[in-house]
């Protein structure tokens, strides 16, 4: 199921974007970023509609994904 990011509360949606970036632990290359540089990039790309918010209810889970990821 997606959840528009839209629907969260903004701390709620701060929170579900933090715990993505904090267990990905994704290389930014050269220069690393900030946690809020991290949070504030995945925002945008929500914003975007580059990656979506998808909630399994199979695992009782949240995640962001790609939407050429998406589970249907």
């Amino acid at each position: 199921m997606i959840i528009p990011y839209d629907s969260l509360e903004k701390t709620t949606l701060i929170n579900v974007i933090e715990s993505f970036v904090l267990r990905e632990g994704t290389d930014y290359g050269d220069v690393e970023k900030t946690l809020e540089e991290k949070v504030e990039d995945v925002y945008r790309q929500l914003k975007a509609g580059e990656v979506f918010i998808q909630y399994s209810e199979e695992f009782d889970s949240v995640n962001i994904v790609f939407k050429d990821h998406l589970q249907k």
